[in-house]
């Protein structure tokens, strides 16, 4: 086990605070608070960036532009195509590929050009290289595991694993349920596993059920000082990631940051109506207005404070031991030899 400090849950809620606090009034950022710290940045949208909505992937290259303004050496290694709802998916045979970028989007091109790493961005594609249009993609976790275990050193030559693996900003919000979809946390998750720090980011929708430019720009700029806030006081740890959903900007600012936990009631349910007898059309259903949307229990849910305009911040881990009373009752069972043999 890698020696690194214990997270705490209330001296992170403070720093965030004071991020938001920060933010708001405008105080100049102490030069380059991120620097020499190496990113490690992958998302479940793919590095394209190609669609005019930007869902595929534009919420990457915002982050990876606050974090080299603010010092970071940020390399991307993220999936080929669009992978979104991959959760913790895992490719389990066969080649994949790096593709390095050559050609960043428009006004993203100089973003990085004075980091160490230069700002380099793969996809990673199962199959022969070099990746095409019909490649199929790596799933988000393969593209952290493949990072992390010898493809950052072949990549780009660093021989320590990165101080911190970010993921997102997802194109729509990871909140209750869709936490256990998403491929943005999976490959947050993917980090854990390894035992290095995480960090995901999605974006809360707006008109159109699309994140909109100023929410990804928004969410960027608290991401870099979140990181900064976290580095400073020594707060990043392995034993769980931070699952960051940001409101809509459209709405105006983030009213708070609230310290949450994952909730019961979804923002929406998947839907499965019926083309024929064996066929059905799979869209989204809105909550609560759908039939099959579950009511929320938690005074403290994530879903509650995205949807209030908060940011919401959520720590999540890997470990998927159920601690409490329930479990103790069941284990007292089994161990009493109650339960047939």
């Amino acid at each position: 086990m890698k020696t690194r400090s214990v997270l705490k849950a209330g001296a992170l809620l403070a720093a965030t605070a004071t991020v938001v606090l920060t933010g708001a009034s405008g105080a100049a950022a102490a030069p380059a608070p991120l620097a020499g710290m190496r990113v490690l940045l992958s998302n479940d949208d793919s590095m394209q960036a190609a669609r005019p909505d930007g869902a595929d992937g534009v919420g990457l290259y915002d982050l990876r532009k606050r974090l080299c303004a603010a010092g970071a050496d940020v390399v991307v290694v993220a999936p080929w195509a669009y992978m979104s709802g991959a959760s913790g998916a895992v490719t389990t045979g066969g080649t994949v590929s790096a593709q390095r970028r050559t050609v960043m989007p428009d006004g993203y091109r100089q973003d990085c050009a004075g980091a160490p790493s230069g700002g380099a961005v793969f996809g990673l594609c199962r199959g022969a290289s070099p990746c095409t249009a019909a490649s199929p993609s790596a799933t988000p976790a393969d593209t952290v595991k493949f990072a992390l275990r010898g493809g950052l050193g072949h990549l780009v030559g660093w021989r320590d694993e990165p101080d911190v693996v970010v993921t997102g900003i997802n194109s729509g919000p990871n909140v209750s349920s869709a936490i256990n979809d998403s491929g943005t946390v999976g490959a947050a998750i993917a980090a854990l596993d390894s035992e290095v720090p995480a960090v995901a980011f999605s974006g809360m929708v707006g008109d159109g059920l699309v994140v909109g430019r100023k929410t990804y720009e928004a969410a960027a700029g608290f991401g870099a000082r979140l990181l900064t806030q976290l580095r400073q006081r020594d707060l990043l740890s392995p034993r769980f990631a931070l699952n960051v959903n940001y409101p809509d900007a459209a709405r105006g600012k983030a009213s708070r940051v609230s310290w949450t936990s994952m909730g019961t009631g979804p923002l929406g349910v998947a839907t499965f109506a019926p083309v024929d007898a064996d066929t059905f059309t799979l869209g989204l259903g809105l909550c609560p207005a759908d039939r099959y949307c579950l009511p929320e229990t938690k005074r403290d849910s994530d879903t509650e404070a995205i949807r209030r305009g908060e940011v919401s911040i959520t720590p999540i881990t890997a470990d998927r031991t159920l601690p409490g009373r329930d479990a103790d009752r069941v284990r007292a069972a089994v161990i009493g030899g109650r339960l047939p043999g």
